[in-house]
This record gives C-alpha cells, structure tokens and sequence, in this order.
C-alpha cells in the first residue's frame, strides 16, 4: 500500500459521547447548561453525546473545562499496568484539619466513575454525619467500626461490608482499641488523592476533636 493510500484510510474516532454525557449528569448539569459553559450549541453538544458528531479539540477542551476534568479524560486509553497499585507503595495523604488517612486505589480511567480508598481510621475518631449524591460500599478490613446509616447503627468487624447510597445521612466511627482500616469504594464525587508517585506527609499526630 502506498503512503498516499495510508493517508486515505478512514480513522474510527473515539467514541465519546457516552463519557460526556454521563459526566455531565454526574455534575448534575443540562444539556443547555454544559453547552452554555463549553460555548457551543445545545443540538451539537446533544448530537456529541449521542455519538453523531465528532467535536474538535478545542471543543473537548472547552467541555473538559465545564466538567473540571482532564482533556485526557476523552482521548487517553489507560495502560494496563497503569491501573495496577501494590501493597506498600502506595503514599498515603490526608486533608487539613483532618486525622484520617488515605490510600488511593482506584487510577484515573477516561470516563471512570468509581472512586476506591483504604482509609486509616485512628482509635477515638467519629465523622461527622453527611450525605451526598453517589453510592457506596464499605468493607472493614482492620478494627472495629461503628457505621449509623438513616435511624440505623451497625457494628462492623473484620470482613463485614455495608452497601448504602450516599443520600441517606451517614457516619463512622472508630469504637476499637487500636486503629481501623476500612475499604471505600464509591461513585460520589471522586476522593482520589495525589496522582500515583506523589506523596503527602501526614502528621501521626494530629487528632480530630
């Protein structure tokens, strides 16, 4: 085949549309307000989004501005070992004012919706009671958690999990002797730390009051 036939050859672009969209409802936008904030029509980002028209660049990294997410988020496909951490290289980070720590483990996918933390939970620390869009599943690895969800409370041990969406107002709590280690796995907004090979110090001894 000669190089000019090469060039003729037609290109499947990626397809998209299904990220955007889903995307944009994750953020709880309209079709007429991701369109307003991109600069571009309703009825062409309505048509992206069912896969009927391929936007430009710059159109992606107008609507990868609205959804505050990476241009890579539509373009980029994942190495396999990308999505792969191990046991003790992941860095732990924290939040301020906060004694919990991290462990990210979910990677960034282009269109991923499910965030997945192990979260060190110190003896004596209680959450404060919240609800959010997204739903949820914990699993208590390590000690003994106290989980209340609506009017109910639940003990949890090593090996228990509780499936739950996080609309219904909910907390935790460290009731054990010694520290607790419990898995988070969600589709709320995403908790997902430093990018992989970036570490943050947290201070062993903070304590939340």
């Amino acid at each position: 085949m000669t190089q000019s036939a090469r060039q003729l050859d037609p290109v499947q672009p990626p397809a998209f549309g299904g990220r955007i969209r889903e995307m944009r409802r994750k953020a709880q936008l309209t079709l007429q307000a991701l369109a307003d904030q991109a600069g571009i029509s309703v009825g062409f980002l309505s048509q992206v989004e069912r896969d009927k028209a391929t936007p430009s660049l710059g159109t992606l990294a107008s609507l990868a501005a609205a959804l505050d997410v990476e241009i890579d988020v539509f373009i980029a496909t994942p190495k396999p070992a990308d999505s792969v951490t191990r046991e003790g290289e992941r860095p732990l980070f924290g939040l301020a004012d906060s004694s919990l720590a991290y462990e990210r483990l979910s990677t960034v996918l282009p269109g991923g919706t499910l965030s997945s933390l192990i979260v060190h939970i110190p003896v004596g620390y209680h959450s404060e009671i919240t609800a959010h869009v997204g739903e949820e599943i914990i699993v208590v690895l390590d000690g003994q958690v106290r989980q209340t969800l609506g009017d109910a409370t639940f003990l949890l041990g090593p090996g228990d999990s509780l499936h739950f969406m996080g609309d219904t107002p909910h907390s935790f709590a460290n009731v054990g002797r010694g520290p607790a280690r419990l898995l988070w796995t969600g589709t709320s907004p995403r908790l997902i730390g430093p990018k992989p090979g970036v570490s943050t110090k947290i201070d062993s001894n903070r304590r939340d009051t």
